[in-house]
């Protein structure tokens, strides 16, 4: 395993360039941050249930895990068609660009991010192997690493970011202070592997970034929704996010994607 460095964070000045959340742009996949969670009338859900004893949900930094994580959000944004021409060529491709972008954030060498954490949920692959063999044989997507001798699968991640904003989306108001990008954060590219929806693992990959975020000294934690994903919504709601304000409706047809909210959640010492 390669382990990335230059993990400490930085001041970084803003980046010029643009993060569209829609899925007609994926063919600049490292340019993208998202933060739906699929439907679940849009995917086939498995009603097994995981062992949550064998589940972990931890931060990554080393290059395979940061690389499975790339290829389950290549897999979580995209509807293929197995069929297609030169399919595995072009998932792989899609999976490259989200790997160095993230390598890029989680280093600390993407200008207007203080600080980015990936953090992923997995399970054992010999676990995975008895709910559901296309997680196992994903083809060009590799969603599997090794530690301590086990190989596991990650079945959810999301990013965590230190910063005033994510380019192109609403910007946070809180809190109203100077430095506000010390304690503010956002996260994006929240996904689960479709086959294990209804697990709870949406939400233990929320509760964990809570707490990554609170021992950054972040006390104002943002996320961005569609207004129509109401999955999604009901999950940051519960997850205890409100709403604060929501996109422009010119903001989105500029961008041509789904109209924003933006959910805010404060992460108050107790």
């Amino acid at each position: 395993m390669t382990l990335l460095s230059s993990l400490c964070s930085c001041p970084l000045i803003p980046s010029s360039s643009s993060f569209p959340l829609t899925s007609s742009n994926l063919y600049g996949f490292s340019n993208i941050f998202r933060t739906q969670i699929q439907s679940s009338a849009a995917t086939n859900i498995c009603t097994q249930k995981i062992d949550t004893t064998l589940l972990t949900i931890a931060e990554s930094f080393y290059e395979d895990e940061l690389w499975a994580a790339a290829c389950l959000r290549v897999r979580s944004f995209n509807q293929f068609r197995p069929d297609a021409f030169g399919i595995l060529d072009h998932t792989r491709y899609l999976a490259e660009r989200e790997f160095e972008a993230l390598k890029e954030r989680v280093s600390g060498k993407r200008m207007g991010f203080r600080r980015v954490s990936c953090i992923n949920a997995s399970l054992p692959l010999s676990h995975i192997a008895t709910l559901s063999d296309d997680l196992c044989s994903s083809f060009s997507l590799k969603l599997q690493f090794s530690t301590n001798g086990e190989d596991r699968i990650v079945v959810g991640t999301l990013d965590l970011n230190q910063c005033l904003s994510l380019p192109d989306e609403i910007v946070g108001a809180k809190p109203e202070v100077i430095g506000a990008d010390i304690t503010r954060a956002y996260l994006s590219n929240v996904c689960v592997a479709k086959e294990l929806h209804r697990n709870g693992l949406a939400y233990a990959l929320l509760e964990k970034s809570k707490l990554v975020a609170y021992d950054w000294g972040i006390t104002d934690l943002y996320v961005h929704v569609a207004v129509d994903n109401e999955p999604a919504k009901k999950l940051y709601i519960k997850s205890g996010f409100v709403y604060e304000s929501d996109e422009p409706a010119w903001q989105a047809r500029f961008l041509d994607r789904p109209r924003r909210l933006l959910l805010w959640s404060g992460l108050s010492k107790t």
